[in-house]
């Protein structure tokens, strides 16, 4: 959605300039009190409260707060308040994302899901890292997903470049040219 997007980008890029301008902040666990106020945002539920004219802002910062795994550190806390009193929890999502993609350039790499037919452990999902960073020529951050639709294999999605070598891939890609 291009109007969350335009509406997110000055609060990532005011976040990230925060960031990496030596304000007591480090951009690894920015980004993750970033995403994790993010995730307690896309609750349609929590949606629901904080849309209600009956509930004040405080109330809906207590409730995020008490939500939240950890305790917020003081720029978390200041930046959620901002996020609130300005009626753009919807976006924060988005400011996620987008501060994600900052951090990602500012470091050279890229985010990477790896959807495998079986759970993979930490010693397989290196291995393909190693293969996957020279395939694509940069540093990824991995995340792996299990989808048992895949039948064997994996299916890895960078950003918008998407590498399938998974079975599924392969019989649809035979029902195309035998049905072609």
């Amino acid at each position: 959605m291009a109007e969350l997007a335009t509406i997110a980008r000055p609060y990532a890029e005011a976040l990230f300039k925060a960031a990496t301008a030596g304000a007591g902040m480090d951009l690894a666990s920015t980004a993750d009190w970033v995403d994790e106020l993010a995730a307690i945002a896309a609750n349609p539920q929590l949606r629901q409260l904080a849309d209600n004219p009956k509930v004040t802002a405080d109330q809906v910062f207590a409730v995020f707060t008490g939500v939240a795994r950890s305790a917020l550190p003081d720029t978390a806390k200041n930046f959620l308040r901002t996020v609130i009193d300005n009626g753009r929890l919807a976006a924060l999502p988005e400011v996620a994302a987008q501060f994600r993609a900052l951090v990602n350039g500012r470091s050279g790499s890229s985010d990477a899901v790896v959807h495998s037919a079986f759970p993979m452990d930490a010693a397989a999902l290196a291995d393909v890292g190693t293969a996957l960073e020279k395939r694509f020529g940069r540093k990824l951050n991995l995340t792996a997903q299990l989808d048992e639709s895949l039948i064997g294999g994996i299916r890895v999605v960078v950003g918008d470049e998407v590498l399938d070598t998974s079975v599924k891939a392969r019989l649809e890609q035979m029902k195309a040219a035998l049905t072609a």
